[in-house]
């Protein structure tokens, strides 16, 4: 009968839940029943499985007369249940006597807290319902709630490398066409550099054919066409320098400003690479992804420096600055083309207007020396033919020598005739006309002689100065046909003045 109670009460009861619910003949005194009948099973070995909600409530009803009627079941002391003076009063039972006076409920009271204990169960379960059936739908719900969300942000991480996949490729294509740009100027400032060092040597051809034209002498020191044409090449040349220096140093500033551009699209690109992989990485993480971790408090932390608008207007602005180099520097290009065209042809021009009035100079020193030497030619046949004529004159006044003398002779003789003899007779008149014949003669040859002598000097005097005036010439020749002309045939090519090289 003991084990039965106590299988009976203990699985009917002691695994029930503990619900208040406020019936005042069933006190919850559990753990107070289980303190007090450790402490009293010594003298009346009571067993465990008896330790039943509603058995104190029996005891309470027979230890009356000793016990307070103001205390009730939840607050008495334990620790006075059981004293020694109410022990002593009850009369020692044994245990089949003490589990029948125990177990003295009424049907009543057994019904009613049965039933109560199933409005209880049928209550406590209901709510366990309701609170089950509100977990899996508040658990569902967050469930899908959290995947959506997921979902939500890793779509919005997609879209994120969209765009940055977008913009990294137009900076990848602008960079792709200012490096190209960079090339080509680069390229084109080279040129021009080659361009102003080959104008070093038509400036010095033209220096230097002013600077040998000065050794001209005499009447051939003139300000020709040559010199004029020679002065206007040397200012062509030096216009033509200050063109392509200045055409140089745009380029130069140019450039620094494309490779500005150059950096910024650059460190634009390497910052797109960089959240590129960040964004990724981001994309590719999932619940059960490795690498994640609790970060406390960095959803509360703030440091973005941009928006959608200002990330995309910075990039935007980035290749803007960069088409606006480009086309600068490619308008700067066709500048710098035109300008070496341009200078190459004027000095080609001017080159051409240097030589043709070195041709036509030197025809007419040609021309002049020419008849200088024909006229040379003559005067020194003319001055063999006085030269004859001087010794014609002179052997000429010698041969009236010997007529005067026999005239004089004659005269001298004739004036030695005696006496009447000495007549004035014709003889006489003919020999007095004859001697004077012979002096007008003499006289005659004589003048003709010194005239002749005279015009053999000035010959002599014109020969000089056609001989000086032919070696001028010949100066002047050699100055500009082998000089001159021989320094311009070094002369570079358009395509060398136009910045080519080997060519």
């Amino acid at each position: 009968m003991q084990d039965y109670y106590g299988q009976t009460m203990t699985s009917s009861y002691f695994s029930a839940p503990r619900v208040g619910t406020g019936v005042g003949f069933l006190p919850p005194l559990e753990s107070t029943m289980q303190a007090s009948y450790k402490s009293y099973a010594p003298p009346y070995n009571i067993s465990q499985s008896l330790n039943l909600p509603w058995k104190p409530s029996t005891y309470y009803r027979g230890a009356e007369k000793s016990m307070p009627v103001s205390y009730s079941a939840p607050t008495m002391n334990p620790t006075t249940l059981y004293r020694d003076d109410i022990v002593s009063r009850v009369p020692p039972l044994s245990t089949s006597a003490r589990t029948a006076l125990f177990s003295k409920y009424t049907p009543t009271d057994w019904f009613r807290s049965n039933n109560q204990n199933y409005r209880t169960s049928d209550m406590t379960r209901s709510a366990a319902q309701k609170l089950r059936d509100e977990n899996a739908r508040i658990c569902h719900d967050t469930d899908a709630r959290t995947v959506k969300t997921q979902q939500e942000s890793s779509k919005s991480i997609g879209n994120r490398i969209s765009d940055i996949n977008f913009w990294k490729s137009e900076l990848n294509h602008e960079l792709d066409e200012m490096g190209k740009e960079i090339n080509a100027i680069t390229e084109n400032k080279n040129r021009l550099e080659t361009s102003l060092k080959e104008t070093e040597g038509p400036l010095k051809i033209a220096q230097e054919c002013l600077f040998n034209r000065e050794n001209r002498q005499g009447i051939d020191l003139v300000n020709d066409v040559v010199e004029k044409e020679l002065l206007r090449e040397v200012e062509t040349i030096r216009q033509s320098q200050d063109k392509l220096k200045n055409s140089i140093d745009k380029a130069n500033a140019q450039l620094s400003m494309n490779r500005a551009a150059q950096h910024e699209l650059e460190k634009d690109v390497n910052d797109k690479f960089r959240a590129f992989n960040i964004d990724n990485r981001c994309h590719q993480l999932h619940n059960n992804a490795q690498g994640t971790g609790f970060y406390r408090g960095v959803e509360g932390v703030d440091q973005t420096v941009s928006l959608p608008e200002s990330w995309a207007k910075f990039t935007g602005d980035n290749i803007l600055r960069s088409q606006r180099e480009r086309n600068n520097s490619t308008h700067l290009r066709g500048n710098g083309d035109n300008i070496m065209q341009e200078t190459s042809n004027n000095m080609w021009t001017q080159y051409n207007n240097v030589n043709v009035s070195f041709s036509g100079r030197i025809a007419e020193t040609m021309d002049a020396r020419n008849t200088i030497q024909s006229h040379l030619t003559r005067v020194l046949q003319e001055m063999d033919e006085m030269q004859n004529n001087i010794h014609v004159l002179r052997k000429s006044i010698k041969d009236k020598e010997a007529p005067l003398q026999v005239a004089q002779t004659r005269l001298d003789s004739r004036t030695r005739r005696p006496n009447v003899e000495l007549c004035r007779d014709q003889p006489q008149h003919r020999l007095v006309r004859e001697v004077g014949e012979l002096y007008e003669t003499v006289d005659i040859l004589q003048n003709r002689l010194r005239a002749a002598e005279s015009a053999l000097s000035e010959l002599i005097r014109t020969k000089s100065t056609l001989e000086h005036d032919l070696s001028v010439k010949n100066n002047s020749l050699y100055i500009d046909k082998e000089k001159c002309m021989g320094v311009r045939k070094t002369y570079p090519t358009t395509a060398r003045l136009a910045g080519y090289r080997g060519q």
